[in-house]
C-alpha cells in the first residue's frame, strides 16, 4: 500500500492564509483534509487550467493539482478572481 499523499502549500499561499479570519482558516483546513483523503473531490478545471482541480469553500476556491505522492495547492482565493490569478501563475 502506498503512503498517503502529502499536501504542499507554497509560502505565498501560507502567508495569505495566516491573515484570514479564524473561521475561514478552519474551513480551508477542513477543505485541505478533504482533498488529502479524496484528491478527486474538487471539480476538474478545463481549458488553459486543465490538469488542475478546484474545491469550493463558500465563496473561496482552493485550486490544486495531483502529483505522485504530493497534492500541490496552487492558489486559494475568492471565486471572482482566483481563476485569472491561477492562469497568471500557471503561465509563468
Amino acid at each position: 500500500m502506498s503512503p498517503p499523499p502529502r499536501l504542499r502549500v507554497p509560502p505565498e499561499v501560507a502567508a495569505l492564509l495566516r491573515g484570514l479570519h479564524p473561521e475561514l482558516k478552519r474551513r480551508i483546513r477542513v477543505g485541505f483534509d478533504r482533498i488529502l483523503h479524496d484528491p478527486g473531490t474538487g471539480k476538474a478545471l478545463r481549458g488553459e487550467l486543465a490538469g488542475l482541480r478546484s474545491l469550493r469553500i463558500g465563496r473561496i476556491r482552493i485550486v490544486y493539482r495531483e502529483r505522485p505522492a504530493v497534492i500541490e495547492v496552487v492558489a486559494v482565493g475568492p471565486r471572482d478572481r482566483i481563476y485569472d490569478e491561477t492562469l497568471r501563475l500557471v503561465r509563468r
